[in-house]
């Protein structure tokens, strides 16, 4: 899965998602967000990320610690999506095979 880094100015920031600086020094301390090389700038790794962030604390007022599980939970439902998808496949393959009707790859 390819990544994506986006780098987004306090202001910008605030305009997209109304996270005010404080708010966005809170969520770098918690390691929510990773501080751009310019001063006042973040980096986020996945577009939807940040959406993600702003509408967590802004809809059910949760505190960054909160939040840092939440968004540890959700990559790890994404990783056991894609696995559980990668491994049904490969089931699926082998079934065909044994009834002869295809041949095992390496997916």
């Amino acid at each position: 899965m390819e990544t994506h880094l986006i780098t987004l100015t306090f202001q910008e920031c605030n305009v997209r998602y109304g996270l005010a600086p404080a708010e966005l020094h809170e969520f770098l301390q918690a390691g929510l967000l990773r501080a751009a090389p310019a001063p006042e700038t973040v980096i986020v790794d996945e577009p939807d990320e940040l959406p993600r962030l702003a509408r967590l604390y802004h809809e059910l007022s949760l505190p960054p610690e909160a939040l840092d599980v939440i968004l540890a939970m959700r990559q790890r439902l994404v990783r056991l999506q894609a696995l559980l998808a990668h491994e049904t496949a490969r089931a699926r393959q082998l079934e065909n095979f044994l009834r002869g009707s295809g041949a095992v790859e390496e997916l």
